[in-house]
Parts: structure tokens; sequence; C-alpha cells
């Protein structure tokens, strides 16, 4: 018998919650799950933290404001407990009935995690248009094998978290970072439904937020651990470029040429070798902040107003 945790980041998403709520704990009596719920309050400013405190059995944990789907995401992922861990979005468009087939997956091809997929989305053709733009660049840049790395149902195992801790919009990228660190990926198609209450939270801000994190994925799947291969290697090219440009302006001196007419070369040269230098320097710089961070607590980029349990399991007349 299965234990699972289930995650679910929300803000502003009074009207969903409820039903949500109700749906996971019929899948997870239906398949004799030991599991508990985790609500993970991003700072709404609406009814929301209202409507979870009539929810039984749920543990709520509330964010001191609104930090981001990543941050709330890590916080759940945190105070989670059971051996599986599955996270999925609070506004009812990911259906708790794909969880037990993911899990079956999951344990059927020895995985670590299982991502959905998809692949018939019911949301606006701007939004699929742009997260399928940027499905495509995730698939050349980090290349995490998944086909919708944005979809936030998920089954992990617990032991991926282990040590990790998300920030940004690296939510998106849970898959890739696990990759980097050697667990295996697979991926299911699952039912995505049309938002019946509330409003979407993706906007242009996010989805540049998504690029720069993606870029972010790949310098650490690279050389997260040695960032010289990357400067250093940038730095000594531009040491290359700097001695031939030494060589020409030479060549035009032996030649007889005026240097006063011929500036340009030299001034290539200096630029080059200052250029190359400084960034050798900054990989040297670079390895050591490595080193500290490998060796270092990194401190938390959010902070938990309060988490409330409630482990009686008694739905309200509305829910049943």
């Amino acid at each position: 018998m299965s234990s699972i945790s289930v995650v679910v980041p929300i803000f502003n998403e009074e009207g969903n919650v409820a039903n949500l709520h109700k749906e996971i704990v019929d899948v997870c009596q239906a398949n004799n799950y030991t599991f508990e719920i985790i609500f993970v309050d991003d700072g709404s400013v609406d009814q929301t933290v209202q409507v979870c405190k009539t929810l039984k059995p749920l543990k709520l944990i509330r964010m001191r404001r609104n930090f981001g789907q990543t941050a709330a995401m890590d916080a759940g992922i945190k105070a989670a407990q059971y051996d599986y861990i599955v996270t999925m979005d609070g506004d009812g468009q990911n259906d708790p009935a794909d969880i037990p087939h993911m899990i079956e997956y999951l344990e059927q091809n020895n995985l670590d995690v299982v991502s959905g997929w998809r692949k018939n989305r019911k949301d606006t053709f701007m939004k699929r248009f742009t997260s399928r733009g940027a499905n495509l660049l995730r698939s050349i840049i980090v290349h995490d094998g998944i086909h919708d790395s944005g979809c936030s149902l998920k089954v992990y195992r617990r032991e991926c978290f282990e040590g990790i801790n998300l920030y940004g919009e690296q939510h998106r990228f849970i898959p890739a970072i696990l990759k980097i660190k050697g667990f295996l990926i697979g991926e299911v198609v699952v039912n995505h439904r049309p938002r019946t209450s509330g409003y979407t939270k993706y906007n242009w801000k996010r989805t540049i937020k998504g690029f720069v994190d993606m870029i972010s994925v790949w310098f650490w799947n690279k050389y997260s651990t040695r960032p010289l291969h990357l400067l250093g290697g940038i730095g000594m090219l531009f040491e290359i470029l700097g001695f031939a440009c030494g060589i020409w302006s030479i060549a035009l001196y032996l030649s007889g040429a005026k240097m006063s007419n011929n500036i340009f070369p030299p001034l290539l040269t200096i630029f080059f070798v200052i250029i190359g230098l400084i960034m050798i320097i900054f990989g040297l710089m670079s390895e050591i902040l490595i080193k500290t961070y490998y060796g270092s607590h990194v401190d938390s980029p959010y902070s938990i107003k309060s988490v409330e349990e409630v482990s009686e399991l008694t739905l309200s007349k509305d829910l049943k």
C-alpha cells in the first residue's frame, strides 16, 4: 500500500480548493493510500484560507506574503513526510484521478519521477502557444526528455528532494534538475481540465523569469562543479584573439606602416587580452564560490507564517 503526500500551492483559489480537496480525498481513499494533503497558501487575499480551514484532513501552510509558486511548492515538499510526493496545481485543471496510474507507472518502470503530459490542453490559444514555444526551447537547452515540463502534476520519490532548494521559477525544471543528479524520469499523458473558477496567474513576467531560470539550469547542468571550464575557456579564447591581433600589429609595424594610421589592431590586442584576463579571474572566483556553496548551508528565500494541521477525516455536508 502506497503512502503519499499531495502538495498543492494555492493563490487566490477560493472557488477551487474545496472541490479539489474532496477529489484528492476520494482518490486516496478509493486506492487505500496512507496520505496527507498539504495546501500551501502563497499569500492569498481572497477567502482561500478561510475555505481551507473548513477542510479535513489538511495541513495548511501559510506564507507571509506572495513568494511565488516555486517557493510555495518547496515549502510543501519540505513538509511532506510520506514515500511519494505528488505535486499539482490548485486551480482544478490537474485531475487527481491520474495519480494512481502515475504511481503505478513509476513503480512498474522503477522510476524516480513521473511527470504529467497535458497532451490535450484546455487553455487559451496564447497560453498554449507560449507554453509550446517554452517547451521547445527547454528541450533544446536543458534536455530533460519530457514534453511538458510546465505540468505541475508530478509524482516523486521522497529522496529526490534531499538537499535540494527550489527558487525563482524552477518548479518547471524540477525533472531537469533531478536528471542532472542521476534520477530516472518518466512521463505519462494526463487529463487536463478547463478552469472553472478564478483566473490564471501566468503572465509575460513569469515567462521571462522562466527563461532566465532555464539558462541557470543549463549552466548548472554543464558547469555547476567547474565554472572555470566555461569562463576560463572564454577567457582563453579572448587571449588567443589578443595574441592574433598582436601578431597583426607587429606585422604592420615591420612592414613600415604608420601605426598612427593603424591604431585599431593594437587597441584590439589590449581589449582582448584584458577581457580574457577578466574572464579567467571570474572563473577562478566562481570556483571558490561553488566550493563555498557546496560546503555551507543555503538560506531559504521565503518565510512561512504558520502551519496548521487537522488530522480528522470529516468532510463537510457540501462536499459529500
